[in-house]
């Protein structure tokens, strides 16, 4: 097989690098997991047919408001982020993106998002979206160098996105989208709470302020994460109780509440890097196995 001309392997290699530079910048993983959640908020709040093209205006819509939102806080944060291991190689801390260059993208996306919902979606929606936006990056994120609570109050933008797809499905603020998002506030905190505890020494240099890293802060990591795991069995109950799901789900969610519920306990009975990893793996795997059970046994 002969080579690819140099000019033509050239062009490939740069457009893969623009690629992987962009898909660093919005934060592609946590973007895709919000768009997974306002996904399945849209198709459990919609009560007859799924409507496609609402719901391809609503997760672009999102993804561009996710995506500004993610370069906006890499912009504000990244002089933090150039002092840990894990965030260093991000693309403004490592010089492969200007700063204004990164300013001015997430604030073109967020806005673009803001408006498309607005206009293609409704307004309600879009609101919903303002709050999640100005909610992470302008209370969220500076609280992260002042209290540990930050990470109670980044639950409330990260459990946004699911209500806004209920809301885009039925244009109202019903009981069923805060359902989902009390599911989705109660399953960040063990979430998070294993990321903190396993970078707790990177967080601590870079000035974060996260509990593990507090007075006493190993014995109220774990009454929190076992406190807000039992927390989050209780309410995922709730889709069975309030008759949007039937008793596939309830069993559904009574095995993956256990489940999770029995690796926060295995964690804060042995605070380990390896305890926490593992927590942090069930909690991955909990979250959308949870929402792909009650989507598919939706009442």
């Amino acid at each position: 097989m002969k080579d690819f001309p140099v000019d033509v392997a050239a062009n490939a290699g740069a457009e893969k690098s623009v690629a992987v530079l962009v898909a660093d910048l919005v934060k592609a993983r946590l973007t895709a997991l919000v768009l997974l959640t306002t996904a399945a908020g849209f198709y459990i709040g919609e009560p007859g047919h799924v409507h496609l093209l609402l719901l391809l205006n609503t997760l672009g819509g999102t993804a561009l408001v996710a995506a500004g939102a993610a370069a906006l806080n890499q912009w504000l944060e990244r002089e933090f982020d150039a002092k840990m291991a894990r965030t260093q190689d991000r693309p403004l801390p490592s010089g492969r993106m200007a700063p204004a260059a990164a300013a001015a993208f997430g604030g073109v996306s967020a806005v673009a998002g803001l408006v498309y919902l607005a206009l293609s979606v409704n307004l309600p929606t879009s609101v919903l979206g303002a709050i999640t936006l100005i909610s992470y990056l302008f209370i969220y994120t500076p609280l992260k160098r002042v209290t540990w609570a930050n990470t109670a109050i980044g639950a409330i933008p990260g459990a946004l996105p699911p209500l806004m797809g209920w809301t885009a499905a039925r244009n109202d603020l019903a009981g069923g989208g805060w359902t989902l998002f009390a599911i989705l506030a109660f399953w960040q905190i063990p979430h998070f709470f294993a990321i903190a505890w396993i970078y707790r020494d990177e967080y601590a240099k870079a000035g974060f302020v996260m509990l593990p890293n507090t007075p006493d802060g190993g014995h109220r990591t774990a009454q929190q994460t076992v406190s807000h795991a039992l927390a989050l069995f209780i309410v995922s109950l709730c889709p069975f109780l309030f008759r949007m799901a039937g008793v596939v789900y309830l069993a559904g969610a009574v095995i993956l509440g256990v489940a999770f519920l029995f690796c926060a306990a295995q964690f804060s009975l042995q605070l380990t890097t390896q305890r926490a990893r593992r927590l942090f793996l069930a909690s991955i795997l909990y979250l959308p196995l949870l929402l792909g059970v009650l989507c598919l046994d939706k009442l």
